[in-house]
């Protein structure tokens, strides 16, 4: 193959790459073998699938069923569950991968996140590897509206009821989607296309580039021993990674198996066909699209009129709020980037508790996001804790004001008291427990000497100083620079809540290691263990 095509050559450095070898690593692995399952079930489904809403009577081997009228889409996720071989396994686990592919994404996203992998030169990667989230949450929306079950339905109305919130446009983008008044005849087929053909097709192009961004900046690392900004430790891509993700991807495709046949998920068959003038009762989204429905749920009834239009804020506003999340977490990167004004490389990731006001954030989000997802089950909760549904609600809108803020300070404050101790372990050593006499009578705690591994771990992060604004010189009334600008004031204010002295413990210095550690002694009693009466 090589004398033919010379694509050994061409590409042996990069079949070369070394890669990591951590286990959080495995998190993107999730997300594309997941993704690649999707593709393959979802290929064998449109086998037998029809995209249509023509009306039929049911006479299939489900038998509550028999006589009832339903759309030919129905009818035929009816028939791949009960008639087609392998057709409701090939089913549940299609469902099932598309949940494990956005709780992987926002797993992997989290652990960028934290870990700091997303600063300068990985920006792109970021904004590439975030802009499959929301195209992944559309592409489980359309698919999950496609089997037109009466759950399914009820999501599709309440998707109806988002676009009729949007001013100007909501009635046109509606009549647009549904071929004419909801339900229409057209969503289900025009569904199909986005669910099949268009969003499969961006997600593809979108993670190749990010695999072809990857190669070229390469995988970053936890601080070690021997790792560096300008070296990677682990394995070369061929043939160890390459082989040990092969193994991987058929341990995650024989997890999803072995799920889709021992759970079962979205019983369509018990839910009957829809209809536009039923709803399903306690009728819940797939948890990933939780924090749209909850916003919604806890969000009240308003209206107002403007310029004689009626703008329904109980659905308009958590529509913009789920964006602005959306467009906050994507954004990150060049905000950090911004207040940093961090222009070098950065290949080492970040512990969290040495960057306390980004965990705390994290933390935050993770906080909203759950609250969130709780208020998308509020009816459910109340019904089997027998609570009030306004006492559920109300406790959600309360805890959105308190609970982020609170954590934020929480997890913060956790990230500072770890930094301390890191730094006094550096400097003073692990406790060891013994107790000795010295011959003064005093009583003392021996402590024994981190090895160089462990210190350099505890040391190897950097703390570069916040931005400042300058200062007049000696004997100057004012500053030799002008005045700087509001934007620069806030970019200076920013920088040192983030980075300043009330946001990071001072980690260790070499010489006050030097200071604490004179003398390095060792008795015939301790072996290796060094004392340290710091």
């Amino acid at each position: 193959m090589n004398s033919r095509t010379g694509m050994y050559q061409r590409f042996r450095g990069t079949m070369r790459r070394t890669f990591p070898d951590h286990w959080s690593f495995m998190l993107g692995e999730i997300c594309l073998y997941s993704f690649v399952l999707l593709v393959v079930t979802g290929v064998y489904l449109t086998f037998f699938f029809q995209p249509s809403m023509h009306t039929v009577v049911y006479h299939g081997s489900y038998v509550p069923l028999q006589g009832i009228r339903m759309s030919e889409a129905y009818q035929s996720a009816l028939h791949i569950s009960f008639d087609v071989r392998g057709g409701l396994l090939i089913r549940q686990m299609h469902h099932w991968a598309a949940l494990i592919l956005v709780a992987g994404i926002l797993v992997h996203m989290m652990r960028h996140f934290f870990g700091g992998s997303f600063r300068n030169p990985r920006e792109i990667i970021w904004l590439v590897g975030f802009a499959l989230l929301p195209l992944t949450l559309f592409e489980g929306l359309t698919g999950y509206d496609l089997p037109d079950d009466l759950l399914s339905g009820t999501g599709t109305h309440v998707v109806e009821g988002g676009l009729l919130s949007t001013p100007l446009i909501g009635t046109y983008l509606s009549m647009f989607l549904f071929g004419g008044e909801f339900p229409g005849t057209a969503y289900v087929p025009r569904f199909n296309s986005l669910h099949v053909l268009v969003i499969p097709g961006l997600m593809a192009a979108l993670v190749t580039v990010h695999l072809l961004l990857l190669f070229q900046h390469r995988h970053t690392q936890y601080a070690g021993p021997g790792r560096t900004a300008g070296n990677t430790v682990g394995l070369p891509f061929l043939w160890l990674r390459a082989a040990k993700s092969g193994g991987f991807f058929f341990l995650v495709s024989g997890v999803i198996a072995l799920v889709a046949a021992l759970t079962q998920i979205n019983p369509i068959w018990a839910y009957g066909p829809f209809r536009p003038d039923q709803g399903s009762a306690g009728s819940q989204p797939d948890w990933y699209m939780g924090f749209a429905d909850g916003l919604t749920r806890i969000m009240p009834g308003w209206e107002i009129r403007l310029w004689g239009h009626t703008l329904v804020l109980g659905v308009l506003v958590p529509l913009v709020v789920f964006g602005g999340v959306l467009a906050i977490i994507g954004g990150y990167p060049l905000f950090e980037s911004w207040i940093s004004a961090d222009r070098s490389e950065q290949h080492l990731l970040d512990r969290p508790r040495n960057q306390p006001v980004r965990t705390g954030l994290g933390a935050a989000w993770i906080t909203l996001y759950l609250l969130l997802l709780t208020a998308g089950g509020n009816d459910v909760i109340a019904t089997h804790f027998h609570l009030s549904v306004n006492a559920v609600t109300w406790a959600v809108r309360v805890g959105i004001l308190v609970l982020p803020p609170a954590v934020f300070l929480l997890a913060k404050r956790v990230a500072l008291g770890l930094q301390r101790r890191d730094r006094n372990a550096v400097l003073h050593g692990r406790e060891t427990g013994i107790i000795r006499r010295l011959p003064s009578g005093e009583y003392l705690e021996m402590h024994s000497l981190l090895s160089q591994e462990r210190l350099h771990k505890l040391t190897a992060h950097d703390q570069p100083p916040p931005l400042s604004i300058p200062q007049a010189a000696p004997g100057e009334e004012e500053p030799s620079a002008p005045r700087p600008s509001r934007l620069v004031r806030l970019q200076v204010r920013l920088s040192r809540a983030m980075y300043g002295e009330g946001s990071r413990i001072a980690k260790a210095t070499p010489e006050e290691y030097r200071a604490h550690h004179p003398v390095r002694r060792e008795s015939p009693e301790e072996g290796e263990e060094q004392q340290d009466r710091g």
